[in-house]
This record gives C-alpha cells, sequence and structure tokens, in this order.
C-alpha cells in the first residue's frame, strides 16, 4: 500500500512532544476497561485505531493479545507510533492513512475506534458521511465502530474557551500545553499553545486547525445513513447515558 505524505501541521508539529501532553499511563487506566468489555460482547479480536497518534491506544490493546493495525493522517505520527512499538518489542501495524481513506488498507477488521475527538477534523458534512461509510466498509457484518469526541454540543452551547493545561517535567525541562478553541459562524479553530523551559527560559509556540462541530444528533443521523443498525451514545467510559447539556464526552458505540 503506497503511502500518501501530505503535511498535518499541529499534528506534525506536536509528533515529538505529543507523549508529554498525554499522561498515557492514566488515560489508559481509565479508558482501556470499557473496550475490553465491549470487546469481550461482542467477540472482538482485530481492531483497527484510526487517527491513532503516537499509537498508544493500539500498544496496549496489542499488549492484551489484540490484532491490531493503527493509521494516522500525520506521517510523523506514524513515525513515532512505529518507533513506539519497536521500543515495547510489540507487534503492531501502523500506516499513514486519513479518515476516509481506510478501505484501501484491504483488510476487515472487528472492530474500529476514532477517539481523540479526531471527527470533527472533518470540515464539510460530505467529508463526515464518506468517513462514516469508509468504516462500515472495513468492518465485519455485526463489527463495532466506536467514536469519542468531546462533547460539542455543550462547548458549542456554553462557549467553552478553554480546556484544562497540561504539563510534564524530564529533569530540569518542564513544558506547558495549553489548549483553547476560537468560535466562528459555523466552525472552532482549536489553538495549542505549547511552551517549554530549559534552565532559566522560556520557548513558546502556537499551532492550530479547524473543526466542525459535531454534534450527537448530527452523528446519529450519519451514522444511520452510513448502515450502522444499533447505535448507543454514552457521556463518559463508565457508560453514563450521553446528556448534552453536562456530558464531558460523545461517545457513539455503533453496529454495523
Amino acid at each position: 500500500m503506497s503511502q500518501r505524505t501530505r503535511p498535518v501541521p499541529l499534528y506534525d508539529a506536536l509528533a515529538a512532544d505529543y507523549d508529554r501532553f498525554v499522561n498515557w499511563q492514566g488515560r489508559l487506566a481509565h479508558e482501556l476497561p470499557f473496550f475490553e468489555r465491549l470487546f469481550r460482547e461482542h467477540s472482538v479480536r482485530r481492531v483497527l485505531d484510526a487517527a491513532c497518534g503516537t499509537g498508544h491506544h493500539a500498544l496496549a490493546l496489542a499488549r492484551r493479545g489484540y490484532d491490531v493495525v493503527g493509521t494516522d493522517l500525520s506521517a510523523l505520527m506514524i513515525e513515532q507510533a512505529r518507533q513506539n512499538a519497536a521500543d515495547a518489542g510489540l507487534d503492531a501495524t501502523f500506516h499513514v492513512a486519513g479518515l476516509g481513506e481506510l478501505a484501501r488498507l484491504g483488510q476487515t477488521f472487528d472492530a474500529a475506534l476514532c477517539l481523540g475527538n479526531s471527527l470533527p477534523h472533518l470540515l464539510t458534512a460530505a467529508e463526515v458521511a464518506a468517513a462514516l461509510v469508509d468504516f462500515a466498509t472495513v468492518l465485519r457484518p455485526g463489527g463495532l465502530l466506536v467514536i469519542q469526541n468531546r462533547n460539542l454540543d455543550r462547548v458549542w452551547a456554553e462557549r467553552q474557551r478553554f480546556m484544562a493545561p497540561q504539563a510534564h517535567r524530564e529533569g530540569d525541562q518542564e513544558w506547558l500545553f495549553v489548549r483553547f478553541y476560537d468560535f466562528h459562524a459555523t466552525t472552532l479553530t482549536f489553538n495549542m499553545l505549547r511552551l517549554r523551559r530549559e534552565g532559566g527560559g522560556w520557548a513558546q509556540d502556537v499551532q492550530a486547525t479547524e473543526l466542525r462541530p459535531l454534534f450527537q444528533c448530527d452523528l446519529a443521523q450519519g451514522l444511520a445513513e452510513a448502515g450502522f443498525g444499533q447505535v448507543t451514545f454514552y457521556g463518559d467510559y463508565g457508560r453514563s447515558p450521553f446528556d448534552a447539556g453536562t456530558s464531558g464526552d460523545l461517545i457513539a458505540v455503533a453496529q454495523k
């Protein structure tokens, strides 16, 4: 399979620091029980992790015996994912491929994941629809699609501009990551301010990318139109029902 190399400025720039930005030990401890329970319930063994970033969900599942393939549009993220797999001695395959390009893998999966608010990076309804059809194409009959976005119904209604900052320290080096939105008529700009201190001074840079809010009602309609017959929406990884006014996340579990 050929790989396309297209710049993804925010994520290419963040690739080297992404594993400092995310507390993977804490995040995976919180999220993996949800996936393992779901996969047991549906006899899942083969998993596609789309928009996988540096590969930690894929590698955690590989460590637990699942057959995993990861994809991401950022070649630099995939390069780091492959290095993380090599460092861990794990057998997981990673490809450069964006959302909507997964059928060209020529493979079929029991489950597909699209986590980390990735689907809102598609900026038109047509792109979202094509991506959902693409997911359906690579899933076996009865296969599962799990989408995890921020609850953008609430973010949009309340104009929630700032997210909690993240910090990381290694010796005398320190990183701070500040995320915030700019709101427009129909889209958001997602900004990442990255500060790094070494010695007595700070260096800083800002990267940004556009998002299109994907609301629960639109995702439900898109999944139905893509051929998913059963869809359940949760508001967190504890399986609380989704509430547009209070939930932190929008997690969709859709069965083909």
